[in-house]
């Protein structure tokens, strides 16, 4: 890889800025000055340094952020803040984007990359990497509605859902429940209980695959980088029927 292609997308400025740092002398290959942005490098081979510092190169970033409400999963909005607003500038720089979306008032577990093939992945139709919601129901929540979810249900426009697992944590004229679903349609949690007369307080993932949200760990609007072998793991989820 060129040296000022490396500096540039780990967020040492443009093309055109890295060049004048390269000018200046302050960008060494294994202890020798590079001035030359055409200078090629093998980061994984050879240690790079700007300013006597030794940078640190990442293709791929992947992060496990527990999203707090009120920002959009998207990777820039002209008038609302995204998650990427949430990010430290060193993780921002490698421009990673959210796998899927969660609703700007959804809560919980959102992963984000640059890795476009482990996100087509895991939302590819082929996958049904499982996804589970907790949710505070409007209504009592009851058997039939475990039978309809399990069957699968129609929603306001026609569309008939794969079958979910629905459990039912408390019941009354308030719910809490857990909802596991295989797909992901636009407001598909919100519009399956509207299809059964209920409505959705709060929503909030725990879980998406084999990758679990652990709250005492990450309090709402932090993030982590995952580890090698939760990567590993996604990487292997086999499909799943509910």
């Amino acid at each position: 890889m060129r040296i000022d292609k490396l500096l540039s997308n780990i967020g040492f400025g443009s093309r055109k800025e890295v060049k004048q740092l390269l000018k200046k002398g302050v960008v060494k290959i294994d202890g020798q000055p590079v001035k030359d942005p055409k200078t090629h490098v093998d980061p994984d081979q050879q240690e790079v340094m700007v300013n006597e510092e030794v940078v640190e190169y990442k293709e791929f970033v992947y992060l496990l952020m527990n999203k707090p409400a009120g920002y959009l999963s998207a990777t820039e909005d002209e008038y609302q803040e995204t998650v990427i607003d949430l990010l430290e500038m060193e993780d921002a720089v490698l421009q990673p984007f959210p796998v899927g979306r969660l609703d700007k008032d959804t809560e919980g577990l959102l992963l984000l990359t640059n890795d476009g093939q482990l996100s087509h992945q895991l939302l590819s139709p082929k996958k049904h990497v499982p996804k589970t919601y907790y949710a505070v129901i409007l209504g009592e929540v009851t058997n039939d509605d475990i039978a309809a979810f399990k069957k699968g249900v129609e929603l306001d426009d026609g569309y008939v859902t794969k079958p979910a697992n629905l459990e039912i944590k408390s019941s009354g004229n308030q719910s809490t429940i857990h909802v596991t679903i295989t797909e992901g349609k636009f407001h598909q949690v919100k519009r399956m209980f509207e299809s059964v007369g209920k409505k959705v307080t709060y929503l909030k993932r725990i879980s998406m695959g084999p990758i679990v949200l652990d709250e005492e760990e990450l309090k709402t609007g932090e993030y982590r980088e995952l580890t090698e072998e939760e990567v590993q793991i996604l990487r292997e989820a086999k499909p799943i029927e509910l």
